[in-house]
Parts: structure tokens; C-alpha cells; sequence
């Protein structure tokens, strides 16, 4: 297995998607990531030269409905929703996820 993750690889994944691994499931992940990876060189391998570009993956038009311009909830029903809302800014406030 050529470029396999190592369990430093692992547990370093890991520390970025804040997750608590045990010596078990780093194991298997390695294993598991290592496949994946070896999976996704295997279809960049594929000649795709004379495939034409796609710009959406269903062939039969559009299935998204048109864009219509429409009002917005007012802020007021909006941030009474909020868990922590800050009227006074008109904002919501959210716990910090970046490190």
C-alpha cells in the first residue's frame, strides 16, 4: 500500500477536526483514509481527455426553480428565534469554532 497515512497523519486530522480518537479507531482510520486516498488517485488515473466538460449533472435542464426576488423575515421575528441574539446589532451570536 503505497502513501499509507500514518497514525501521526491521523492524529493530527484528528486534532484539526477536534475529535478524540482511541488507539483503535486510529487505526482503523489510517486504513479506511489510506483506501480512500488510494481510491481517489486510481480515478484521477482516468483518461478524461475526450469526455466533454459538464456544467450540471442532470442532462435533462434545469431542475432548480427560477430565482424570484421576494421580502426577508423582519429582523425583530428573526432574532426572536436567536438562542443569543443581539437585537441592539441586529446580529446573532455564535459560539467561536476557529481555534
Amino acid at each position: 500500500m503505497a502513501d499509507a497515512l500514518t497514525l501521526a497523519d491521523v492524529e493530527r486530522i484528528a486534532t484539526l477536526a477536534h475529535l478524540e480518537l482511541t488507539a483503535e479507531e486510529k487505526t482503523l482510520f489510517a486504513r479506511q483514509l489510506t483506501d480512500i486516498l488510494a481510491y481517489a488517485r486510481q480515478v484521477q488515473s482516468v483518461d478524461t481527455s475526450g469526455v466533454p466538460a459538464t456544467a450540471h449533472v442532470h442532462g435533462t435542464g434545469p431542475v432548480e426553480r427560477d430565482d424570484e426576488p421576494r421580502g426577508s423575515l423582519p429582523i425583530d421575528d428573526v432574532l426572536a428565534n436567536a438562542p443569543d441574539g443581539a437585537p441592539e446589532a441586529g446580529l446573532f451570536r455564535v459560539p467561536r469554532v476557529i481555534g
